[in-house]
């Protein structure tokens, strides 16, 4: 019922299907795409949390990445804890983005060199519980703000997802410390029920010492009324500190509404997917199944 629901339902999600992308979130990165030009000057592209890779499926055909570089580096790097099924150009890391190591080993499939755009759609499994969500995934954003530092070059853009809260505007300051410009931006194709949206920050500063080991946002609290201090404090952030991202809606706003019921075509059929997945669930059941093990159980 499920399958059937999502297919009459949501049309980015059939189109998904139609044009083999592994997730209807492509969409979303081809809409910010479109607003904010991402692809002009890039050669070089990390996409961090990138698992299943329907990322990955636009950044390779934009950026051309089967064709390799001048000096032979890395066109596309991706880094996710969950195997990805291989795509072309497309250099896969399973690591941690919270780890240094990580952070080396993308330098080194660029030879040295810097990302000119990072992006990341990591999410949470969330909860219901929006305070809690929108606290892990700025939590997430930060930690991919973090190796951002390290790896993209002065002048390059990071976008990434927020969960979009009373809590946010804190977010947006510490990321214009880093950028020239932060926008906050809505795509087409993210439904209206859902508090998602995109931050990008285009024009990375430099002049700082990033560092991994660190957190960004590692304040002390206390239960005082006065102002912050280096022993601890309010960490309320207004007057000319206080910054408030522009926001704006992606995508052709007079075309499909992810949130529309669209009536199915008379010879439209169900796709199946590309792949099948690269760590099914099941896959225990058919090695004990194989070895004899289900009948010693039982």
């Amino acid at each position: 019922m499920g399958k059937s629901t999502a297919v009459r339902r949501d049309v980015f999600f059939r189109s998904a299907k139609e044009e083999g992308y592994r997730a209807r979130s492509a969409y979303k990165l081809l809409q910010l795409a479109e607003q904010f030009q991402l692809w002009e000057g890039v050669e070089r592209c990390v996409d961090l949390c990138a698992a299943p890779g329907s990322w990955c499926q636009v950044l390779s055909q934009k950026l051309n990445a089967e064709v390799p570089a001048a000096d032979g580096s890395a066109r596309i790097v991706a880094v996710d804890l969950q195997p990805m099924a291989p795509l072309p150009g497309v250099v896969q890391i399973e690591g941690d983005i919270t780890k240094t190591s990580t952070a080396e080993q993308i330098i080194s499939h660029f030879k040295g060199g810097r990302a000119d755009l990072v992006v990341c759609d990591g999410a949470p499994d969330v909860t219901g519980l929006h305070d809690l969500d929108e606290f892990v995934q700025a939590q997430l954003l930060l930690a991919a703000l973090n190796i951002t530092l390290s790896v993209l070059r002065p002048g390059g853009t990071f976008v990434a997802k927020i969960f979009r809260g009373r809590d946010v505007t804190l977010l947006y300051d510490q990321l214009r410390c880093f950028f020239d410009r932060v926008t906050c931006a809505k795509p087409r194709s993210s439904r209206n029920s859902s508090m998602e949206a995109f931050v990008v920050c285009e024009g990375f500063r430099e002049g700082f010492t990033p560092d991994l080991t660190k957190p960004l946002l590692d304040f002390s609290y206390s239960t005082t009324d006065s102002p912050t201090t280096e022993s601890g404090g309010k960490n309320d952030v207004s007057g000319a500190m206080r910054f408030i991202a522009p926001f704006v809606a992606c995508g052709d706003l007079s075309g499909f509404d992810s949130e529309t019921h669209y009536p199915l075509l008379s010879d439209s059929i169900a796709a199946e997917p590309l792949q099948a997945p690269t760590a099914p669930a099941y896959r225990e059941f058919f090695e004990l199944r194989r070895n004899g093990a289900l009948n010693q159980r039982a």
